[in-house]
């Protein structure tokens, strides 16, 4: 694996992302063993849409002002400032603003959400109407102080970033779930679904705050000196503020992809807007764990990166190939699995209670779309890191506008044209809006590579795509195939496209069918000598080998 020199610090591609990985699979494992009790208590009905609808609308803002605008801003010149003594202090007085200023900005937003939530519940779930939509603009004004403490989390994402401590700033979502996950146990046997929504958006309210509070000690060790100002005449802070506007538009742009989208499915029925919202739970666990993670992690190492436009090409062509490669290797064979054996995947994961057998077909049929643009949005993100690394703001927020207008007409077409022509089957139009989702993330992926062939002296940047991985894939989906079918032959019937219960448990069906498709694809790229597969081998024999020495000694 190559390794790269920063600012008189080595570090090697990866490192940082295992952390983050580490951190994001705690908090997706528990956010799917919440959407699990969310089914079981809620299935696809009206009041499970209202609140995935309402839930949409403040993370809007949390996952711009948050994730979206730190990430592209602030932490490319604080990492920078770190990495030179003299400048410390400024580093910590840049933290203090970019605090004050997230304070009011998200204080302004939060009471104009409180105000217009009609405005926006009309804009984001067109579709609702009478009971729906009250409930839906109800839960909105009860979600929405949480916001604040929601973008103040992000605040501290940024700074434990920067310092290289990725692992708590991605597992403090796990707070935020603990608080849904006891709502439900607690309050969901036998209560009014509308009741239980508000009761929920409540305690989504604490779980933002106390994600904010773990958070707090930590970063408050790493700054020397803390102190919330609005000192924008600073350098750095200009610097930080300037990124803010193009920032917002080109993070805002990738964030109505997905809100058009929610909005489209409302138009089709509330059932389809709820399944399209697990979907989207699911697709989000591989563009979070590989996608989020390397480009999170590569981020404050690219900030540092000096020399000359030469060297600094070379640096970011050997780091961009190498995480493009972890990234397909992971999420090649995650697309191949939501297309040929969502059914097992969804059964397993959300068939109980009140979501049952047809809700899980529903759900593949939507994975079957989402599945597309799977590995285009992941490599979309790393990528997009780059040009943030370059302080290179408006590249990302054109093409992601290109993406929005794709999407918006093909998505839009999808609910309503499709829709009409499909008639009683009319739900099934669900799938061309994430398989469109899908095909407007690969026009993104491509013009974002070849802007940044012409930003800087690249030349060709190698495929990620090896044949061996492609080929490992293939055969590890017929292995999970015949046994699927299997099985199918043995506890059911051919004609049925999942196993359902009582005959086979989908919890059971999922580790007898994933388990060996999962096994297959890891030995056959370990055969075939594929380095990201050697390297995830020693990784996870390297503390046994660890464990077996010290007992020798």
């Amino acid at each position: 694996m190559s390794r790269v020199r920063q600012a008189g610090k080595v570090t090697e591609p990866g490192s940082g992302a295992l952390f983050v990985a580490a951190g994001i699979f705690l908090s997706r494992i528990l956010g799917l063993v919440r959407e699990r009790i969310f089914a079981h208590y809620f299935g696809n009905s009206m009041a499970a849409a209202a609140f995935k609808a309402a839930l949409r609308i403040p993370n809007f803002l949390q996952n711009l002002l948050g994730e979206g605008v730190l990430s592209a801003s602030f932490i490319p010149v604080y990492a920078r400032l770190l990495t030179e003594k003299e400048r410390r202090s400024e580093s910590d007085e840049l933290a203090g603003a970019v605090f004050g200023l997230l304070c009011v900005i998200t204080g302004v937003l939060t009471a104009l959400g409180l105000w217009a939530a009609p405005v926006m519940v009309d804009l984001v779930a067109a579709g609702f109407k009478g009971e729906a939509r009250e409930l839906t603009i109800r839960l909105v004004r009860i979600l929405f102080p949480g916001t604040g403490a929601l973008v103040l989390s992000a605040w501290c994402l940024g700074i434990l970033n920067s310092h290289r401590r990725f692992f708590l700033s991605y597992v403090s979502p796990v707070v935020w779930n603990f608080a849904l996950i006891g709502c439900l146990l607690v309050w969901g046997r036998g209560r009014d679904q509308s009741v239980l929504a508000g009761y929920l958006s409540y305690a989504a309210v604490a779980g933002s705050v106390l994600q904010f509070l773990v958070q707090l000690p930590s970063v408050l060790g790493l700054l020397g000196r803390f102190q919330p100002n609005f000192a924008v005449h600073k350098a750095a802070i200009r610097q930080v503020v300037r990124s803010f506007g193009p920032t917002l538009l080109g993070r805002g742009v990738v964030q109505i992809s997905a809100y058009v989208d929610t909005a489209c499915a409302s138009l089709i029925s509330e059932r389809a807007l709820s399944c399209m919202a697990y979907a989207q739970t699911i697709y989000l666990i591989p563009v979070s764990l590989f996608g989020m993670a390397i480009s999170a992690a590569e981020l404050p190492a690219l900030s540092q990166i000096s020399g000359t436009e030469t060297e600094i090409a070379d640096r970011l062509k050997d780091r961009l190939h190498t995480s493009s490669r972890r990234i397909v290797f992971f999420v090649l064979p995650t697309a191949a699995t939501f297309f040929f054996l969502g059914d097992v995947v969804g059964g397993g994961l959300l068939q109980t209670g009140r979501f049952g057998p047809s809700d899980t077909r529903y759900l593949w049929y939507l994975l079957i779309g989402s599945s597309v643009g799977l590995l285009s949005n992941t490599l979309s993100r790393l990528y997009a890191s780059v040009f943030y690394a370059l302080r290179d703001t408006k590249t990302p927020f054109y093409v992601g506008a290109i993406r929005v207008a794709i999407t918006g007409v093909l998505a839009f077409l999808s609910a309503t044209w499709l829709s009409k022509a499909l008639g009683p089957q009319k739900e099934l139009s669900a799938v061309g809006i994430t398989a469109t989702f899908g095909f407007a993330a690969w026009i993104e992926m491509l013009l974002l590579k070849r802007q940044l062939v012409k930003r800087l002296p690249l030349g060709k940047i190698p495929s990620p795509i090896q044949g061996k991985v492609v080929a490992a894939g293939a055969l590890s989906v017929v292995v999970g195939l015949a046994i699927k079918l299997a099985l199918a032959h043995h506890f059911g019937s051919l004609g049925s496209s999942f196993l359902p219960p009582p005959r086979l448990h989908p919890i059971l069906t999922a580790l007898m069918v994933l388990g060996p498709f999962g096994l297959s694809y890891l030995a056959l790229t370990y055969f075939w000598q594929v380095p990201e597969s050697h390297a995830l081998i020693q990784r996870i024999t390297r503390p046994i080998e660890a464990r077996r020495a010290r007992r020798r000694l």
